[in-house]
């Protein structure tokens, strides 16, 4: 077992540019918060006795609960499971969220690692975005955080309309100015039925511009990793020994259990999702019933799943490990896909792994979907 993740489905006010699942009323937030736990114990039977190595709250907004929250929370996940001496417990955050008080708390609390969604540190993107948080209070949360916490993460949104060059590096500047060990960043989407999708079709917001996005994306790798950064996964970069240890595992295909509204799990056979709603969650867990699907997967689709992920990373896609979990036809089908990219400079093979290369970091999901394999099994 790799990890718990613990979905939290509440938020002040909605994203621009989000569709995960969340609600912005509190209202049944105690009672959510208690079903979370339930479900941590209905679950306990899936670690079969494998250790827990990291404890991962996701939102939504964690840090809209209390600390005796996530205590309790935490304290759950302990009772019911058998959990490694160290493990990496990570709270989102939000910097509206982070005033010196909380920070001390957090500090005093098994959270050993922050990650806190300031997005950009310019007021105008922040608004466009609908973020809760000001630029102030973006940096001012960030020195009260570096004073408590070694392990920090910030993320950071590039491709923003009309941002140019110089206004992007200068936000990532900014990061660094904090020593931050840590930057998750993404480009940003445009995901069906969320504000930003009718801002743009209406046309009060520009159309997003690929080309610009692409051009942040080769700023953001080459500025980090002159100051020490390891591009380690396609959104994740990270000082030596300060990579997500809980992202790190679901790119390696390592087991978890998502706990909460949508939240996923992963057994390595199988995949399973729960219910988007906060009602019918709270409905099913008070009746000790678990809301989720499962899907089986096929070694079809493991394989896609590792093509997927692995080209996202540094650590690439093991062709002897191809050969070795799903045979001759599958890694035969992989080379013969890889050839037209590899002449295109996109992917290389470097010691029997595939990976993309600098030109084709940017382009490798679309690169991956195109290796994936539908008929095999």
């Amino acid at each position: 077992m790799s990890g718990i993740y613990i979905h939290i489905p509440f938020c002040k006010q909605a994203c621009h540019y989000c569709d995960f699942h969340f609600s912005t009323s509190m209202k049944k937030k105690d009672e959510m918060v208690l079903a979370l736990a339930k479900e941590i114990e209905l679950r306990k039977n899936e670690s079969q006795n494998e250790t827990i190595e990291t404890i991962y709250f996701g939102g939504g907004t964690p840090s809209v609960l209390t600390i005796d929250d996530i205590r309790f929370l935490i304290d759950t996940v302990y009772k019911q499971y058998q959990v490694v001496e160290n493990p990496e417990i990570t709270l989102e955050a939000n910097p509206d969220d982070l005033d010196e008080e909380t920070i001390l708390h957090y500090a005093n609390s098994p959270i050993n690692r922050l990650s806190i969604g300031v997005q950009s540190f310019f007021e105008n993107d922040l608004q466009l975005m609908n973020r809760a948080h000001n630029s102030v209070e973006a940096k001012k949360c960030l020195e009260f955080a570096t004073q408590h916490f070694d392990n920090i993460s910030i993320d950071l949104i590039y491709g923003m309309p009309d941002m140019s060059n110089e206004k992007w590096l200068q936000n990532i500047e900014t990061a660094l100015s904090f020593n931050i060990p840590h930057i998750s960043s993404y480009a940003l989407t445009v995901e069906p039925k969320t504000a930003l999708d009718k801002m743009i079709k209406v046309g009060t917001v520009p159309k997003l511009d690929d080309d610009l996005a692409q051009q942040h994306f080769h700023i953001l790798i080459e500025k980090l990793q002159e100051k020490g950064f390891v591009h380690y996964e396609l959104s994740n970069f990270g000082q030596p020994d300060y990579f997500s240890k809980n992202n790190t595992a679901y790119w390696l295909g390592k087991k978890y259990i998502g706990i909460g509204p949508s939240a996923h799990s992963y057994n390595g056979e199988s995949r399973s999702w729960n219910i988007a709603n906060n009602s019918l969650y709270l409905k099913a867990i008070a009746e000790n019933k678990l809301p989720s699907e499962t899907e089986t997967l096929s070694k079809t689709d493991q394989y896609n799943e590792y093509i997927m992920t692995g080209l996202r990373t540094i650590w690439g896609v093991s062709l002897e490990r191809i050969e070795t979990e799903f045979g001759t036809k599958y890694l035969d089908y992989l080379q013969k896909q890889s050839e037209k990219f590899i002449s295109d400079n996109l992917l290389e093979i470097e010691n029997n792994v595939l990976k993309t290369t600098k030109k084709g970091k940017f382009l490798s999901d679309g690169i991956a979907s195109d290796l994936f394999l539908l008929n095999l099994d």
